[in-house]
């Protein structure tokens, strides 16, 4: 029954969005919600320019609307509604900021601080609202042995939501790379979910896994739309309450090691050009452009870093699985 819904949920998903995507392009071309491209970007990067861009809404409402199809009764389900509001209040905050940059034509967006702000302000209501039916424990994999951090479990929920969306949203930068990295990222938190019989969250990640897979026909290269900081920092978001509600959050470094390596690679970069007075570590971060600029094709930077990320999440999910 539960895996019938599962299948029903990601495939309705993956309906409506392939159904969507061709209506949304040409409407956000109309609209003149282009991506802007940095001037500090890899070069060839610059024919990207005016590709439409907030993608992430469509697949958003394709996962929402199919899972409440499926499963309505989910609204019921404390640990649900952690992830949905994670999923929509994360994407909400991606979305102001895209709604600056392509309608307001303010090529900056969000001010970092007020973006941090607000993320914060988030993971502190996800914390407030779900800590009743939860508690402070975390399990060490392989040692089945649980660590009471007591008010520094918070600590942790506090860097897993800010620093998931914004990891997650640092790789959103080659065409395909974000979208596949999540897909594989959130296959393992379906196993978890079913194990602890959370079946109302895995039912809904099917249904992101479907509309990911229908944003992907049309965001592969050469990308004919882009998700946005509104389909990133959802996705990040996500990741980070998922986690939480499952109590997977050391494999989730792991399985998103991907994005901790994104992220890790942008501060040592900072780091390092001001330590060394304008030398860079990287020929460019996030990383992916490193490997960009040294030659390699955006596509092979992208099936390469899937492996990576398919990699991790295996390990991830036997960290998890065997704890």
């Amino acid at each position: 029954m539960v895996l019938g819904k599962m299948l029903l949920a990601m495939v309705l998903s993956l309906g409506i969005s392939l159904i969507a995507y061709p209506q949304a392009i040409p409407f956000l071309h109309k609209l003149k919600f282009g991506q802007t491209v940095r001037e500090e970007g890899p070069q060839s990067h610059k024919a990207k320019t005016g590709t439409p861009t907030m993608g992430g809404l469509v697949f958003i409402f394709s996962s929402i609307i199919s899972s409440l199809i499926v499963n309505f009764n989910a609204i019921h389900s404390v640990g649900f509604l952690v992830v949905l509001l994670a999923f929509v209040g994360y994407g909400f905050i991606g979305f102001v900021d895209d709604f600056l940059i392509v309608v307001k034509k303010n090529n900056d967006g969000l001010k970092p601080s007020v973006k941090f702000l607000m993320q914060s302000i988030l993971a502190v209501v996800f914390y407030i609202i779900y800590r009743n039916v939860t508690n402070s424990l975390v399990i060490v994999p392989f040692m089945n042995v649980y660590l009471d951090l007591g008010i520094f479990y918070y600590v942790v929920v506090f860097i897993m939501f800010t620093g998931e969306s914004n990891a997650v949203n640092l790789s959103d930068g080659l065409d395909g790379l974000c979208a596949g990295l999540v897909l594989l990222a959130l296959l393992p938190f379906i196993y978890f979910c079913v194990r602890i019989e959370e079946y109302d969250i895995a039912i809904f990640l099917c249904a992101v896994i479907g509309g990911l897979i229908g944003y992907l026909q049309y965001n592969m290269h050469p990308a004919k739309i882009f998700m946005g900081d509104t389909g990133s920092l959802a996705l990040g978001g996500l990741l980070a309450a998922v986690a939480m509600v499952t109590k997977e959050e050391i494999a989730l470094i792991f399985i998103g090691g991907v994005f901790v390596m994104e992220a890790v690679s942008v501060i040592l970069q900072v780091g390092y050009f001001k330590l060394t007075h304008g030398k860079r570590l990287f020929r460019m971060a996030p990383i992916h452009h490193h490997f960009e600029l040294g030659g390699m094709d955006e596509q092979k930077v992208v099936y390469l870093f899937w492996t990576i990320g398919a990699f991790l999440s295996i390990i991830g999910f036997v960290m998890g699985a065997f704890m």
